[in-house]
C-alpha cells in the first residue's frame, strides 16, 4: 500500500509505538523529596505543605497561596472568598470543565453562562456585560487551555458594576497577559495540579490571591469551617460552614519538586508547540489555535478544529469529527475531545436541581435564569468540531516528536475521502 494510505485502511502509522515518552517525567529530585517526607513525622498537611504555598506563591508572583487538594476546591475557595452566597449569580462562560461551573453550585450560588469567542474558545468578553444582573457578584474567567482571557477590558467590567473576578487558572501554569502571570490580574485564582496539568502532583492544587482578608474566608472554608490552621493553635470549633480541602505532605513534596524544573517544561512544551503549528500552516480543513498578541499561551492542551463547512460536513460535523480523531488515533497520534458537552446542556442545570427540591434555584434569593442551549452557538459550534493533544507536547517530547504529530494530522487531513 501507498505512503498515504492510512492507518485505519492498513496503512504504516506514521507516529512509532512507543515513542512518544510518558508525563511528568520523574527524576532523582522527585524521588528524594518524597522518599524524605515517607520519612518524615508529618505525612497530614506538613511541612512541604508550607514551603509549596510558599514557593508557588514567590513563582507565580501572588502574596498569599492555599495548597489543596484540588483546582476545584481552589475554585470553590474562590467563591467564598468573593463573599458569594445563596442565590447569588456568578458568571461563567459556557464551555469549560464541570468544575468551572459546579464550584458555584457547592455554595448554592447561580451559574448564568456566557458563550464563548470561537477564535479563543475563551469566554466572550463582549457578551459578559449584558449577562449582568442586580443579583450578580462575580466573573469566573477561565483561561482555557492555557490561553489567557483578555483581562483588561474583564477587571473594567467588573469595577463599573462592583463585582468580582476570580481566575481559573487550572489549566494556564505560566500564562500571561501583557506580560504578567494569570492568577495576578482578579481577586483570586485557583491552579489545578491534576495528573494532566503542566505541573503534576498527581491531585491537588493551589488558591491564590492578592488580598489577606480574602486568603482567611478562603481558608476557613478550607479547613472545617475552623479559624486557625493546622500550623496553630486550634480550638477546633465550627465557626461557618467548611470542608476538608487541604493537601497532603507527600503530594505536596511531588509538587515542589516538579515546580523546580516548571520553567524548563513549560518552555519545551511551547517550543513544541510552536514546531507544530508551523508544520500544519496551510493544511486543509483544519482551523489551528490563535494567541492574540497581548497573551502569552503555555499550551497546555494544543487544540485543533475541523472546518467542517470546507469539508463538506457541516450537517454531520460532530460524527465526522470522531470519525477524523478516529483515524488520527490510528496513526499513533493521542489525541479526543476534551469536553463533549457546552456546560448549560449537562443534567445539573437543565435539571435545575443542584441538591434536590431545586436547589438553590429555587431559593427565594434567586432569580430567574434560563439554559437554553441555543444561546450558545459559539460553544457548541466548538464543541462539535474539535480534538485535542497534552501529551505529545510535552516533556521530555521534542522537536521530532512535534513534526511526527504534524505529519500524523497532514496525512489523515490530506487523504480525509478515506475516513
Amino acid at each position: 500500500m501507498g505512503k498515504s494510505t492510512l492507518a485505519i485502511k492498513g496503512g504504516k502509522r506514521v507516529i512509532p509505538a512507543g515513542m512518544q515518552q510518558k508525563w511528568p517525567p520523574v527524576d532523582d529530585v522527585d524521588r528524594q523529596m518524597v522518599l524524605a517526607s515517607l520519612e518524615g513525622k508529618n505525612h497530614a498537611f506538613g511541612p512541604n505543605c508550607t514551603a509549596f504555598e510558599q514557593e508557588f506563591a514567590a513563582w507565580n508572583g501572588n502574596p498569599y497561596a492555599i495548597t489543596t487538594n484540588s483546582g476545584t476546591a481552589a475554585l470553590h475557595m474562590g467563591v467564598v472568598a468573593c463573599g458569594c452566597g445563596t442565590g447569588d449569580e456568578i458568571i461563567v462562560p459556557a464551555y469549560s470543565w464541570s468544575s468551572s461551573a459546579t464550584c458555584i453550585l457547592h455554595h448554592s450560588c447561580i451559574p448564568v453562562f456566557v458563550d464563548i469567542d470561537f477564535s479563543t474558545i475563551n469566554i466572550d468578553v463582549t457578551k459578559i456585560e449584558r449577562a449582568i444582573t442586580p443579583r450578580t457578584k462575580a466573573i469566573i474567567v477561565v483561561h482555557l487551555h492555557g490561553l489567557p482571557v483578555a483581562m483588561e477590558p474583564v477587571l473594567a467590567i467588573a469595577r463599573k458594576h462592583k463585582l468580582k473576578v476570580i481566575e481559573d487558572a487550572c489549566q494556564a501554569h505560566g500564562a500571561t497577559y501583557k506580560g504578567r502571570k494569570v492568577g495576578t490580574w482578579g481577586d483570586c485564582g485557583a491552579f489545578s495540579f491534576n495528573q494532566n496539568k503542566c505541573l503534576c502532583s498527581g491531585e491537588g492544587g493551589m488558591f491564590v490571591t492578592n488580598s489577606e482578608e480574602m486568603l482567611n474566608k478562603a481558608r476557613q472554608l478550607w479547613s472545617f469551617g475552623e479559624t486557625a490552621t493546622p500550623t496553630q493553635k486550634r480550638d477546633y470549633h465550627v465557626y461557618a460552614m467548611g470542608w476538608m480541602y487541604r493537601n497532603n505532605d507527600l503530594t505536596a513534596a511531588f509538587g515542589r519538586s516538579q515546580l523546580t524544573k516548571l520553567d524548563g517544561f513549560l518552555k519545551r512544551e511551547i517550543e513544541n508547540a510552536q514546531v507544530l503549528t508551523e508544520q500544519l500552516r496551510g493544511v486543509p480543513g483544519l482551523i489551528l489555535p490563535m494567541t492574540p498578541p497581548d497573551c502569552g499561551h503555555n499550551y497546555y492542551n494544543y487544540t485543533i478544529r475541523f472546518d467542517m463547512e470546507a469539508l463538506g460536513h457541516a450537517h454531520d460535523a460532530s460524527d465526522y469529527r470522531y470519525k477524523l480523531i478516529a483515524a488520527l488515533q490510528a496513526e499513533g497520534l493521542e489525541t479526543g475531545v476534551w469536553q463533549s458537552f457546552v456546560l448549560p446542556a449537562m443534567t445539573v442545570f437543565q435539571a435545575k436541581d443542584g441538591f434536590g427540591h431545586g436547589h438553590p434555584w429555587s431559593s427565594p434569593h434567586a432569580g430567574p435564569v434560563n439554559y437554553d442551549v441555543s444561546q450558545y452557538p459559539q460553544a457548541q459550534k466548538h464543541c462539535d468540531r474539535h480534538t485535542g493533544m497534552t501529551t505529545p507536547l510535552r516533556a521530555p517530547n521534542g522537536a521530532e516528536l512535534a513534526m511526527l504529530v504534524a505529519e500524523a494530522i497532514r496525512k489523515v487531513m490530506e487523504n480525509a475521502d478515506q475516513v
